[in-house]
């Protein structure tokens, strides 16, 4: 099994890339979250891989972290979920603040990303709760939520109001620095992430 690879990005989109390894492209299926992590195609890249077999086909999901990957393999043992699920749950609530819904019992949280109805979110938070801090030391778990500063939670709110879904909105907050920032120069640098 394919459990880590190093090599040059080749393409590059929101679910997938492909990854030049001694000139073997190397197609690889990711979370959003890994996706905002990663360089430009043409950069080196070192990820985590989980090898998923089927009878009929073998696919690579990659992570820019062990944490992730842990939590994914995690998330795949849970009855109704299987792979793609698991990378839409990790695009739509990053490791940590997946970390904080299933401590905090955030059901709500949960039925917000797309596929995960009320019975898939409540497995979640039964089979996770109890394995949570061997993945993810609680530390990681209270990480910082982008809604808790009031200008963070407004500019998330202007760019749902400006159609961005509110994961897309929330991901993008937690990579931007708003220490000494006005609300329209966080607007404007969250823009210009998200189109860029």
């Amino acid at each position: 099994m394919i459990a880590l690879l190093t090599g040059i990005i080749q393409e590059k989109s929101a679910s997938r890339l492909v990854l030049d390894v001694g000139g073997v492209g190397y197609e690889v299926w990711i979370s959003f979250s890994s996706y905002c992590e990663l360089d430009e195609e043409g950069s080196q890249v070192t990820l985590e891989i989980y090898t998923h077999v089927k009878e009929d086909q073998l696919k690579l999901y990659g992570f820019t972290t062990k944490q992730e990957k842990e939590l994914f393999v995690l998330l795949i043992q849970i009855s109704g979920i299987g792979p793609k699920l698991g990378v839409t749950i990790l695009s739509g609530l990053p490791a940590d603040d997946l970390a904080v819904a299933v401590r905090g019992s955030d059901l709500a949280r949960l039925t917000g990303i797309p596929g995960v109805g009320k019975k898939t979110g409540e497995r979640i938070l039964l089979e996770l709760s109890g394995k949570l801090d061997k993945v993810l030391p609680d530390k990681a778990g209270s990480g910082k939520m982008t809604s808790g500063s009031p200008l963070r939670g407004d500019v998330v709110s202007a760019l749902v109001n400006l159609g961005y879904t509110r994961n897309a909105a929330e991901r993008t907050m937690k990579q931007l620095d708003s220490e000494g920032s006005s609300f329209q120069d966080l607007l404007r640098s969250a823009l210009k992430e998200l189109s860029g």
